[in-house]
């Protein structure tokens, strides 16, 4: 989660949303990818931190399934994202702050556990929740 955290800087850096992600391996060690939002640096509404690590991952992989790996990040994933984590076929999201008000992995939705889904991967929440939400919270403030 600090690698998540470190990359949540780089968004915050850049004027977007401080949320950011990195991609685990199916050896829960080794970092296949990261990424932070970047919807203002790039004009992309699909530019999530989730999504690019996602597709950073695939890339280095060679492959779209994420079998095995472990996607960590810093907020709660939204629809989008949760959607990519299960068509991604990731195992576990670890998460750090709950998202009430557009989370889909718990919080607002469950998209990612719905039993109607064919994959359905293992939800880790609150790991570094305070620091995570203190993030947003003073990078909202000083907006």
């Amino acid at each position: 989660m600090r690698l998540a955290l470190a990359e949540a800087g780089r968004a915050a850096a850049g004027g977007d949303v401080p949320v950011g992600a990195v991609v685990l391996a199916p050896d829960g060690r080794t970092v296949l990818s990261a990424g932070h939002n970047e919807r203002e640096a790039t004009g992309d509404p699909t530019a999530h931190a989730e999504v690019l690590a996602i597709r950073r991952a695939a890339g280095e992989l060679g492959e779209w399934r994420l079998s095995g790996c472990t996607l960590v990040v810093t907020l709660e994933p939204c629809t989008m994202c949760a959607g990519a984590l299960v068509q991604s076929r990731v195992d576990r999201v670890v998460y750090g702050a709950r998202d009430d008000k557009a989370g889909a992995a718990g919080s607002l939705w469950d998209v990612v556990r719905d039993r109607r889904l064919n994959h359905r991967p293992e939800v880790i929440e609150g790991v570094l929740a305070d620091d995570c939400a203190r993030l947003l919270t003073d990078f909202f403030r000083d907006r």
